[in-house]
């Protein structure tokens, strides 16, 4: 599918499904289909982005990955009292990057075309973008001060894990490229490597924990992964801030995804975004199956020893504060990619 029919598509979905809602404001593109062109093929491991601005400050539960018109969407819900300032969107790492091109997907009462209007300009000025990186380098630190040792294993590993990904948004931020959530280390990579600094990445994945991580043993956890996905998917009741990513229409990208990685050759790229699925797993085979939950746990337990080389808690506090001493060697390498970046201004 090309991006230009998953873009139609979203535009039908909002028309047929968000626009007749209590609230409703408008909706806009998000995520890493910004900015790409209308031919451009989308993979399958692939989906559209679409936000539902509404004016209820507690929006609904997001409905997350659907299949629309066979394009696979993301529609999430964010209120408009959080876009209303144009500052408080370029300061905001996550919201800011909509904005600088014309992501409008429906807008009756305007707003959203003169938020563009009002962020497009000051995207790429040095303060903003530096404010952005601040923000996401705050988001790092924030999630890390509030893990919870005595919390299930299964729910340590993404409380870690996921804000120690954030690491990669910083460089992406400053680089003025779409923070991307699961292709984040290959996109940082990239980044790394084209401002000079490509020693810094082996870093990154030490943090990680999959710096010398074979091709092999990641394939084999892979494979485990299909499994428990597959167990998880029947049995998934409860909802989950995450659920809508353990569905059938979402095995494209949460197990096919980590597939194309290993075959493309970024087997340790694949890590982040098994580990953070099989976690997903069981927080919800735990509530959904316990049964279930006992009898995958020890691949899981297994997959996050020899992906990250992390057996428990007292191993998860440890790299958390290793993540913690890396940030400032980050923010300095941050500084020369802000540095060097020709298409900042001011």
């Amino acid at each position: 599918m090309r991006v230009g029919q998953a873009r139609a598509a979203a535009a039908h979905w909002v028309a047929a499904h968000a626009r007749s809602a209590p609230g409703y404001r408008g909706a806009y593109f998000s995520g890493s289909t910004v900015g790409r062109p209308r031919d451009a093929e989308l993979a399958p491991s692939s989906d559209v982005d679409v936000v539902v601005v509404t004016e209820e400050d507690d929006p609904p539960a997001k409905p997350g990955k659907l299949r629309y018109e066979n394009a696979l969407l993301e529609i999430t819900y964010v209120p408009w009292a959080e876009l209303r300032s144009p500052e408080g969107v370029l300061s905001s790492y996550h919201l800011a990057g909509s904005f600088r091109l014309d992501t409008v997907i429906d807008d009756p009462t305007g707003g959203l075309r003169a938020l563009h209007a009002a962020v497009a300009p000051r995207f790429a000025e040095r303060a903003w973008v530096r404010r952005r990186c601040l923000d996401a380098r705050h988001r790092v630190e924030s999630r890390l001060a509030v893990f919870d040792a005595s919390a299930p294993f299964h729910e340590q590993v993404p409380a870690w894990m996921f804000p120690a990904g954030v690491t990669t948004h910083v460089l992406l931020v400053a680089a003025l490229r779409n923070p991307t959530v699961r292709l984040r280390y290959p996109a940082a990579r990239d980044v790394l490597t084209a401002y000079g600094q490509p020693e810094l990445y082996r870093e990154l994945l030490e943090l990680l924990g999959c710096a010398d991580v074979s091709a092999e043993r990641v394939r084999h956890h892979a494979v485990e992964l299909t499994r428990t996905f597959d167990a998880t998917v029947p049995v998934a009741r409860t909802p989950f801030f995450f659920s809508s990513d353990l569905t059938e229409q979402a095995r494209a990208i949460a197990v096919d995804g980590s597939l194309e990685l290993l075959d493309r050759g970024d087997h340790r790229e694949a890590v982040f975004w098994i580990i953070a699925t099989l976690a997903r797993c069981h927080t919800v085979l735990a509530v959904d199956d316990p049964a279930l939950h006992a009898a995958r746990l020890p691949a899981f337990q297994e997959a996050v020893a020899d992906l990250t080389g992390i057996t428990g808690t007292a191993g998860l506090l440890e790299r958390r504060e290793q993540v913690l001493g890396f940030l400032p060697r980050l923010w300095a390498a941050t500084e020369t990619v802000l540095a060097a970046n020709p298409e900042i201004t001011g």
